[in-house]
């Protein structure tokens, strides 16, 4: 039976968007990198690892092409107080894309979108 290992986001600039996602996710950071590691403003690929409550890593892979469409997949978030948590995440740059009855739809700085539970 296969398990979830990395959830992969194609993106223009690797880094920044990996370093947003660890903003918004409570315990996640960007791997460590080593001596002989690229550059990790440079880097065209970004491991983000759970903290020790778990949850998928989350892997940033620069492409050449521009998101064009809207994402087949996106990850759902909830929060204990979504009106501050909504707030909290269009100041780090989220924009809204439209409201449900239960969700908030919202796009990252690369226009990926994911949702926010407004319950």
């Amino acid at each position: 039976m296969a398990r979830i290992m990395d959830i992969v986001f194609d993106c223009e600039h690797a880094p920044a968007l990996a370093r947003w996602w660890v903003q918004v996710l409570e315990g996640y950071n960007v791997a460590p990198y080593g001596p002989d590691d690229p550059d990790p403003d440079e880097d065209p690929t970004v491991l983000v690892l759970p903290g020790p409550e778990g949850g998928p890593r989350l892997w940033f892979t620069q492409v050449p092409e521009h998101k064009t469409v809207k994402n087949r997949v996106h990850l759902d978030l909830n929060a204990e107080d979504p009106v501050a948590e909504l707030a909290r995440l269009t100041g780090l740059g989220a924009r809204v894309l439209w409201e449900t009855d239960g969700l908030t739809v919202l796009a990252d700085p690369e226009g990926n979108e994911f949702c926010l539970d407004k319950d």
